[in-house]
């Protein structure tokens, strides 16, 4: 009878230690599954409220703005429900409602220049253009969840891709008057045919994209004509250095 209940207790034992070990398991994945999804949030967040705060060298429409704040809103959300005791997200939460509401407020027209300074620094301008990319992805992805009306994800789509369009051309062209002035015509001309190639390959034939690609074929119709006028110099120079080398070996030889 003894070792009967012994038996019993020892496997009873067993079947608490296995069933706490599938809790503790259970809950260490909640864990790890909580965790991710914080840190992609955080990742969501970050990103957004670096785009809005780069909006100094992308140009920003108030839709836009108003997209990225509503996205980072519903984001701090989704952090509170995972952490409700944090209040920092909470008061992040509550001043971006309340952002929204006074851009709600005033929320006129604006007119948003296109012009852009294009930086120096090749990874500055890498930065931009990869800024811009993800601002249209983060477009899809709103419009997506229906949080764009499509024709203003359309329209802004078709300003993003035209801004970017510009920066890549306008890049290229600075690249290329820069080693023309250094005689480096070779690496020139690539420089305008990048640009032209992505003009010919723009889907919309804007006024922009017409009258650049005019000068950059001017561009390099004048560089082929420069390239031209180089290798025939370069021949000329050739032809009287052989010449020369053949009137001094024809030459009477002198007698000492």
């Amino acid at each position: 009878m003894l070792l009967t209940l012994i038996v019993i207790l020892v496997i009873a034992l067993v079947i608490i230690a296995v069933i706490v070990n599938a809790i503790q398991q259970h809950r260490n994945r909640m864990a790890a599954l909580k965790r991710a999804e914080f840190s992609k949030l955080r990742t969501i967040l970050e990103d957004t409220e670096d785009i809005l705060m780069n909006s100094a060298n992308v140009p920003l429409t108030p839709a836009i703005s108003q997209v990225l704040l509503r996205r980072i809103a519903f984001t701090l959300k989704a952090m509170v429900e995972l952490e409700p005791g944090s209040k920092d997200i909470k008061n992040r939460l509550n001043e971006t409602q309340n952002r929204l509401k006074e851009f709600g407020a005033s929320s006129d027209e604006q007119q948003v220049s296109e012009g852009i300074t294009l930086p120096d620094d090749d990874k500055v301008l890498i930065a931009l253009i990869q800024g811009i990319k993800k601002l249209r992805i983060i477009l899809r992805s709103e419009h997506a969840r229906g949080n764009v009306d499509t024709e203003v994800v359309i329209q802004e789509d078709r300003r993003l891709e035209a801004l970017q369009l510009r920066i890549n051309v306008e890049s290229q062209i600075k690249r290329g008057m820069k080693a023309r002035s250094t005689q480096m015509l070779g690496s020139a001309r690539q420089y305008f045919e990048k640009a032209l190639a992505a003009l010919d390959g723009s889907p919309h034939q804007t006024e922009y994209v017409i009258t650049r690609k005019s000068e950059v074929m001017q561009s390099l119709q004048e560089i082929s004509d420069e390239l031209k006028n180089s290798n025939q110099r370069d021949r000329d120079k050739k032809a009287e250095q052989e010449n020369k080398d053949l009137d001094e070996l024809f030459a009477p030889k002198r007698k000492w």
